[in-house]
């Protein structure tokens, strides 16, 4: 008895976990992206391809994002 009612709460905290995580995706706000495209060479570029590639996620579509390292 003790261990079907762990596996219903172990299955019912996964279920919660996987609907409220699944279909939520973070995208860039414009004002970060304008403060991420300061650094840029072309600036006007650089926020078109951002907000480009904010749409596709947007959207569902697969992107590729660029990695830079953090420097203080």
């Amino acid at each position: 008895m003790r261990e079907q009612m762990k596996l219903v709460l172990n299955f019912s905290m996964f279920l919660l976990a996987f609907f409220s995580f699944s279909s939520k995706s973070l995208s860039l706000t414009d004002y970060q992206i304008k403060r991420f495209c300061a650094k840029e060479k072309r600036v006007s570029l650089c926020i078109k391809n951002l907000q480009e590639k904010r749409s596709d996620l947007q959207k569902g579509k697969l992107i590729e994002i660029p990695v830079t390292p953090f420097k203080r």
